[in-house]
């Protein structure tokens, strides 16, 4: 086990599971992933590999015994006959026989309907009224010759979830984690990988919980295909329900106005709206309206008389277009239906992920780590409903006079909602209290700034706060970075933007230039006229748009002698970032010229042969392209800098190293992101070109 897992157990003795083991137990049982857990935080809540293995054989044969699959129904019905009661696993929904004045239950996959319920049971566990609930049952069976009775008889009933939560030993034993352990327990929650994600990306996967602690919160999330975006709602939390946004309608998700029967909202803590993109899709403009109100006011009318709920709403679907397709050409919310496309519906959305910033998953993003049983977490997160925490940067900082009270709502709830994620006891310092600022704001800006492109009516905003030091802050979004060309158009009519000078359209915005010193080439033998000059780039965390490759190629023209200083090369992910280099040498050349390249670097302890067949096998492909690649192992403390220098007087220095890009999909053979590097997200770094004499 790792530290931090080490750190988990020692903490949440019992609390906690190895992630891995869902899909060890699942088998072919289509089970929410907190159905699971529920079980193996039963049986193999510890770090002791023993009891681990007798817990997931306890499991196993618990829901081979009596987890119904529904090709089995007929069998397991027949085993309940036979036996006269058997133990069962399955979602169980109940409905209110007015005849008979009795409630009657309904098993999903065992396929039996009007089972009698004591209204106690469905008192206690009023969620079976409302689209089922997962549940351990004893069922019985009792025939008799009345054909009005079922011979189907419910003994008992247990919802799967956590019986008993103590609130204060949580926010007790969160003290003895770093910032940054948290996040990545709550990464491992989920289900995933921390090493797999940057920070940034951690945050957009935490930011999908706020629903689930923050009353009547909004949150949408638009992106490709195939990031995860409907797997927190569906199988993380018993309080929260995934539905498809075409089969909603109003008496269903608020209120039956025949019966007076309340609908989602009542019931459930987050409804989210899976595949709620598509321009074609039909929508009843009554729902949109109704949503509107609920949206703003937490309310909505049963004919005279209004009624109150708490459930969030999340709106989740996938874009067909990329960013800068989307920004030039119309909007962020461009893949809406047209009911929904509305900026009245739109301005009740308090944050919007940027799901193109969102990994694909992929094998490797899975947790093999311990983290919370996720019943357990969506309990923490419920409680933490009650908890307000929107003031807690005023102490610090104060929001521009310039926000509306809409947009200040906004911040202010997703903030709470990130400070109860991550500092659950409500204290932490100013610059994490900071972090967590610009994120909520970034997250409406990015909502307000397309409200500015659809109606005409909206003013500009300007979302900035002031320090204790009297410092304003002014926040942008990635996209605003990466393409301020398109960004500040009007969607509508217009080539000119609202707020930039009118630019060519490149697709990719030029990196900042801090430095930008002209000098001629000092190599005589230049095959042109080019001048280059030195630079230094910034470039934030999870911004796209740049190249290495194309940025030093002019650099590289005529080098015969090259050296390259990087320790960290003995992960797969860096040796292709290596080869990405050597590619761009032998492009940066003429073919007839022979290129020497020098490399320094370290070697792990355990991976040294490894390593050094690796450099072989380059070196091999390299002399095809009249590059010699030699290599010098030393120890990495020995190693100060990351730099690539020529002979020609050019010196890049990158305080990264070559590994300047977050994880992508390197082995799908389909994605260009594996051609073109302007395409992948990248890690903060800071690169300098400078010129150097011999």
């Amino acid at each position: 086990m790792s530290q931090l897992d080490n750190k988990i157990n020692e903490h949440f003795a019992g609390l906690v599971v190895r992630k891995d083991l869902v899909k060890t137990v699942k088998g072919n049982a289509i089970v929410p992933s907190y159905v699971l857990e529920y079980l193996l935080g039963q049986y193999c809540a510890s770090n002791d590999e023993l009891t681990i293995q007798n817990g997931i054989g306890t499991v196993k044969e618990i829901l081979r015994k009596h987890y119904v699959h529904r090709n089995e129904s007929g069998l397991v019905r027949s085993i309940i006959k036979e036996k006269g009661r058997h133990k069962v696993i399955d979602r169980i929904s109940v409905s209110l026989n007015e005849k008979k004045d009795a409630y009657e239950a309904e098993f999903a996959n065992l396929g039996i309907k009007k089972v009698l319920i004591d209204s106690d049971t469905v008192k206690a566990h009023s969620k079976l009224l409302v689209s089922g609930v997962w549940c351990i049952a004893d069922v019985e069976y009792d025939f008799s010759e009345d054909k009005d009775a079922s011979p189907w008889i419910l003994g008992s009933l247990k919802p799967i979830q956590l019986s008993h939560l103590d609130f204060d030993a949580y926010t007790h034993a969160r003290r003895f984690f770093s910032t940054d352990e948290w996040i990545d327990l709550l990464i491992q929650s989920m289900g995933f990988e921390p090493t797999q994600f940057s920070k940034r990306n951690k945050f957009n996967q935490l930011v999908r919980l706020i629903p689930f602690c923050e009353r009547n919160y909004n949150l949408i999330e638009l992106g490709p295909k195939g990031t995860g975006k409907s797997h927190i709602y569906s199988e993380f939390s018993p309080h929260g329900i995934l539905i498809s946004g075409g089969e909603v309608t109003t008496p269903k998700l608020f209120v039956h106005n025949g019966t007076g029967k309340v609908g989602l909202v009542g019931y459930w803590d987050t409804i989210a709206f899976d595949e709620f993109a598509g321009k074609k899709k039909r929508v009843d403009k009554a729902l949109v309206d109704i949503m509107k109100n609920y949206m703003a006011n937490k309310t909505f009318s049963r004919g005279i008389e209004t009624l109150g709920a708490e459930a969030s709403m999340v709106f989740v679907g996938n874009t067909q277009h990329s960013v800068p397709h989307m920004l030039k050409h119309s909007d962020l919310f461009d893949e809406l239906p047209e009911s929904y496309h509305d900026s009245a519906f739109l301005d009740r959305i308090h944050f919007y992920i940027a799901g193109w910033e969102v990994d694909i998953i992929r094998g490797e993003m899975f947790s093999q780590g311990y983290g919370f049983v996720v019943d357990y977490l969506a309990e923490v997160l419920r409680a933490l409903r009650s908890h307000d925490y929107s003031d807690r940067y005023k102490a610090y900082f104060t929001l521009s006079s310039d926000i509306s009270t809409r947009d200040r709502d906004a911040i202010n709830k997703t903030f709470s909602g990130l400070m109860k994620i991550l500092y659950p006891d409500g204290q932490a310092s100013e610059s994490d209290i900071q972090e967590l600022l610009d994120l909520a704001m970034e997250g409406r800006k990015r909502v307000k700034d397309q409200l500015l492109r659809i109606d005409n009516t909206y003013s500009k905003v300007s979302f900035s706060y002031r320090n204790q030091r009297d410092e304003i802050h002014h926040i942008t979004t990635k996209e605003e970075e990466a393409y301020p060309n398109y960004y500040h158009k009007k969607a509508s009519s217009g080539d000119r933007p609202i707020s930039e000078p009118n630019q060519d359209d490149a697709l990719f915005a030029i990196p900042t230039t801090i430095s930008d010193t002209t000098l001629s080439s000092p190599n005589p033998n230049d095959r042109d006229d080019t001048v280059l000059t030195e630079q230094q780039i910034k470039w934030p965390e999870g911004k796209s748009g740049f190249s290495l490759g194309d940025c030093i190629t002019p650099y590289l023209q005529q080098a015969t002698e090259i050296t390259i200083s990087d320790p960290n090369l003995g992960l797969i992910q860096q040796q292709h970032n290596l080869l990405e280099l050597l590619t761009t040498i032998a492009n940066a050349k003429p073919p007839s010229q022979q290129s020497n390249v020098q490399l320094i670097t370290s070697t792990d302890l355990f991976m040294e042969e490894e390593q050094e067949l690796d450099l072989q096998h380059i070196a091999k492909a390299c002399l095809e392209v009249g590059i010699h690649l030699t290599w010098q192992f030393i120890p990495s403390t020995d190693i100060t800098e990351y730099f690539l220098q020529t002979n020609t007087g050019w010196k890049v220095e990158l305080d990264q190293g070559l590994d300047i890009y977050q994880p992508y999909q390197r082995h799908d053979k389909f994605n260009l992101t594996t051609r073109l590097q302007q395409y992948r997200q990248c890690r903060a770094f800071e690169l300098r070109i400078v010129a150097i004499t011999f």
